[in-house]
């Protein structure tokens, strides 16, 4: 079941359009990449749903943070989930977790709801479950269709132990996709290491400078640690180079 794929994702339209030219297989849009991704706008998804021939999953989380949320915040994605749906979507891309670190699987159920017949990704809250098994089987009973892994640690590569693991208790139940760190320098190693051929990366070779010329370097527009002149894009090259180490082992 864990076919071939490259997802890319993406938070602007230019770093969309470079995930299709350099062959990804699917794209994660989102907003706000640089804080983990938050729920994007309509008027994004209506850009790259008209100009990408890609599929596109949509990630649905109304904040930065934990994964616990108010029954408001669960209202707010719904209403995403359904306008999404109604755009074109191909899937939503969630996580809701109780306050034990467990998935809380009635806020899941009911958000999978509103998504009809969209594909379901459970995102990375599932690597901060305290019982990844557990999340594992339990996705497989809401019907998720994929869970995206770093194998709770801080990126693929490092969580390789349980990546494998989590592949092998799927059982061609449910696809697990390596993200976190995934590049094209090391997706072979985690295939060989794990069997898993699905990933997601921002394939991101580094920042892009602002064209910016005048500076005000008395002002910082969110946290002092990040700067508003160094722009996060989607690098075509490196999506080409993720797809060929994929290509070279699903021959």
């Amino acid at each position: 079941m864990n076919h071939p794929l490259l997802e890319v994702c993406s938070a602007s339209y230019k770093s969309c359009m470079a995930a299709s030219r350099g062959g990804a297989h699917r794209i994660e849009l989102c907003a706000n990449l640089v804080i983990g991704g938050t729920t994007p706008s309509g008027s994004l998804f209506r850009q790259a749903r008209r100009d990408c021939n890609l599929k596109i999953n949509v990630l649905i989380r109304p904040r930065f943070g934990d994964f616990l949320y108010t029954r408001q915040e669960l209202e707010e994605m719904a209403d995403s989930i359904a306008m999404f749906r109604d755009l074109g979507a191909d899937g939503v891309v969630i996580g809701v977790l109780t306050p034990d670190g467990d998935l809380d699987t009635q806020s899941m159920a009911l958000l999978m709801e509103k998504a009809g017949t969209m594909d379901i990704t459970l995102h990375r809250a599932f690597d901060m479950t305290r019982d990844p098994f557990q999340a594992l089987e339990d996705a497989v009973s809401l019907g998720c269709k994929t869970i995206l892994t770093s194998g709770q640690a801080q990126s693929a590569p490092l969580g390789i132990p349980l990546l494998a693991r989590l592949r092998e208790m799927a059982a061609g139940r449910i696809h697990i996709m390596a993200g976190s760190g995934v590049k094209s320098g090391n997706i072979p190693a985690i295939h060989a290491q794990t069997g898993i051929t699905a990933f997601h990366a921002t394939a991101r070779t580094g920042t892009i400078d602002s064209a910016m010329r005048y500076r005000n370097p008395a002002v910082s527009m969110g946290l002092p640690s990040l700067s508003e002149y160094d722009i996060w894009q989607t690098d075509e090259t490196e999506v080409r180079a993720c797809v060929r180490a994929i290509q070279a082992f699903s021959k």
